[in-house]
């Protein structure tokens, strides 16, 4: 199941459960997993944007590593709420890392939710400069961030 409604999500959830968030930059992608009562939102590493295999199966490993029940995607939408190229692509990862999960030799069932990301890097930005990070470790890690701040923004809202 994909689904760009986070209630639908969550009902899709019952037991709630370890969440791992998904910012797909063009060069890289950048991991996020949160507790599995939906409190908190922890950046986690950021991988090489590779072939799609290699990216999903890093992907799945960390869902059997971290027992993931879902997975939040950042859908990039252009500043007015529509959905240009870059939303096309984010949902057609999504749709194909759905495909490859379950057709894995040990399937992986999740459902997934696309989340709408705005502002996240731009956010990820500014905290990191908070925190003093420097230009070097904010080109490194600002996916990973921007994937934390997508899957907080998920879990605030199925929280409320």
């Amino acid at each position: 199941m994909i689904t760009d409604s986070a209630p639908a999500f969550a009902d899709a959830l019952p037991g709630g459960g370890v969440l791992i968030g998904l910012d797909l930059g063009t060069k890289t992608i950048g991991l996020a997993t949160c507790d599995a009562g939906w409190r908190i939102a922890t950046a986690g590493a950021t991988l090489p944007r590779g072939k799609f295999g290699q990216n999903a199966e890093a992907i799945a490993k960390l869902m059997e590593d971290r027992r993931a029940t879902g997975i939040v995607v950042g859908l990039p939408r252009n500043m007015d709420g529509s959905e240009g190229a870059r939303a096309q692509a984010s949902r057609s990862f999504a749709q194909n890392l759905l495909s490859y999960l379950s057709a894995r030799s040990q399937p992986l069932s999740a459902p997934f939710l696309l989340w709408d990301e705005r502002w996240s890097t731009q956010a990820a930005e500014r905290d990191m400069i908070g925190q003093d990070f420097s230009r070097k470790k904010r080109a490194s890690r600002i996916d990973s961030h921007a994937a934390a701040i997508i899957l907080q923004g998920a879990i605030d809202a199925m929280t409320r």
